[in-house]
């Protein structure tokens, strides 16, 4: 309903801001990434938001960046992922830790953020890796790919593993040129997708 909203900032709290905007106060519920970079109030500020609606409540959720939204999203397709849970993930863990510890099968790693156990950040990891699978499956196809990375890479092989590594980095959150310019600085015709998109994310997060 709204892609994003602008406006003043009237209030910040723990989890939520309050933008003014045209004499209406919206209460976004957000990430701590996001509160910590938004600015303080008085000053504008623009999020982009996710309109969440259950019988008996409507919220407003935002995000400083797309791809913190996109990663907000995806993580509240996962079967136990409510939008409080989510945002304790993005606010416990970076996005490039998060998509790391998916990669790498890393529960522990998500155990960090409040209310998730063992079981979840396990389920959030098998049910995350066949979302990427799906995603990237129809990723795979010279004529999609649309960025910049090496010349040398458009033998048919190796530009069919690229697009699904960089597809994968993409539905978790990436934009198409950090995934480009990742996979590339990495790219190795002999590894596998999955090592490729480790070694990708182990750069990105030095």
């Amino acid at each position: 309903m709204y892609a994003y909203i602008s406006g003043t900032i009237e209030n910040k709290s723990s989890n939520f801001v309050i933008l003014d905007n045209s004499g209406i106060g919206y209460k976004i519920f957000t990430s701590v990434a996001t509160l910590n970079g938004i600015g303080n109030a008085g000053e504008k500020a623009k999020v982009y938001t996710h309109y969440h609606v259950r019988e008996d409540d409507i919220t407003l959720f935002g995000f400083g960046c797309m791809e913190e939204l996109a990663m907000f999203e995806l993580l509240i397709t996962v079967s136990g992922v409510g939008p409080k849970v989510a945002l304790a993930i993005l606010s416990s863990i970076s996005m490039r830790s998060f998509a790391l510890a998916v990669i790498t099968n890393d529960a522990k790693g998500l155990t960090q953020a409040q209310g998730v156990g063992l079981k979840l950040a396990q389920r959030i990891i098998l049910e995350l890796k066949d979302k990427i699978a799906k995603e990237t499956k129809g990723k795979a196809d010279l004529g999609a790919f649309t960025g910049d990375f090496d010349s040398e890479l458009i033998s048919s092989g190796q530009s069919i593993k690229f697009l699904e590594a960089t597809g994968a980095l993409v539905v978790l959150g990436y934009n198409q040129f950090e995934a480009n310019k990742a996979i590339s600085a990495v790219y190795d015709e002999s590894l596998e997708v999955e090592q490729l998109i480790m070694n990708a994310l182990k750069g990105m997060n030095r």
